[in-house]
């Protein structure tokens, strides 16, 4: 029973200081100024909605993901396997498919900048 009542005091708690806090962080007055993006100090030179670019995206993705298995292969060199020809095996298979996945955003033009 006590158990409940602890649980019951947090969850009132809780709640009680989320909406507190919603009710005073509200803003009282919203004015146009306050509503547009602040650049320097200066008027926005050109609309916020202006569309991303989605090669771009792809590009940062491809360097993360490539980020990614970098970090994957530098263990390996530090890693105390038992066979040179299991470590050797293994390197053989990550840099195998790394060069592959690279051959593959090649070919799809995926690696192209500008088109």
């Amino acid at each position: 029973m006590k158990i409940m009542w602890t649980f019951l005091t947090i969850l009132l708690l809780t709640n009680l200081l989320f909406w507190m806090t919603t009710l005073i962080s509200k803003k009282s007055k919203m004015s146009r100024e306050k509503n547009t993006p602040f650049e320097c100090g200066f008027n926005s030179f050109s609309s916020p909605r202006k569309s991303f670019s989605t090669h771009f995206f792809l590009v940062a993705t491809i360097f993360l993901i490539f980020d990614v298995e970098i970090s994957i292969i530098l263990p390996m060199y530090n890693t105390k396997m038992s066979l040179m020809k299991e470590w050797m095996f293994s390197t053989i298979i990550v840099l195998n498919i790394l060069i592959l996945g690279l051959f593959h955003e090649w070919k799809n033009g995926m690696l192209e900048w500008s088109k």
